[in-house]
């Protein structure tokens, strides 16, 4: 009996025993199973993640890109509209600058050619001047000259014989 009772107890456990591991080891794979689907389900889930991240930056990588290009391209443009501004307005001031000179250099001829002119016509006037004080310098000169030769006459007259009346002697008679 005291080999009996234990065996029994011992079959008894052992079938116990074995139909709990048989559910134990069904629950064991299940969850198992389970957790490899819940793994699988989020590696699938953190792999579409990961793709959606990777073509989202990709996305933002390229319209940076293209963003960077826009801005390059405008910085470009507008450095050259700013050159072209520049070299038409350089280009203007040279042409003006060329008008401006040969209008300096006409109106330098002009001035020469007006004060030759204006020094031609202060030495017509001073001739000229100078012409008039010597016509009144030689009508003086014939003046007091016709003064001299009227008193010379004057006095010649007076000393001549010719304009003295006669003296008439009163006679006696």
């Amino acid at each position: 009996m005291y080999l009996i009772a234990p065996s029994i107890m011992l079959a008894l456990f052992l079938v116990f025993y074995t139909s709990a591991m048989k559910e134990t080891e069904l629950r064991e794979k299940t969850k198992a199973e389970q957790i490899a689907r819940a793994k699988a389900a989020a590696t699938e889930k953190k792999r579409v993640i990961e793709e959606k991240a990777r073509l989202d930056a990709q996305r933002r990588a390229t319209e940076r890109a293209a963003e960077d290009l826009k801005k390059e391209a405008d910085r470009i443009a507008k450095w050259q509209g700013e050159s072209k501004k520049i070299q038409d307005d350089t280009d203007k001031a040279f042409a003006e600058s060329g008008a401006a000179t040969k209008e300096i250099a006409s109106l330098e001829a002009k001035l020469v050619s007006l004060k030759k002119a204006k020094e031609q016509s202060s030495r017509e006037s001073f001739d000229l001047l100078k012409q008039v004080e010597r016509a009144k310098v030689e009508r003086r000169k014939a003046e007091i000259e016709i003064q001299r030769l009227t008193e010379m006459i004057v006095r010649r007259a007076a000393d001549s014989s010719m304009t003295r009346a006669p003296v008439v002697t009163p006679v006696k008679s």
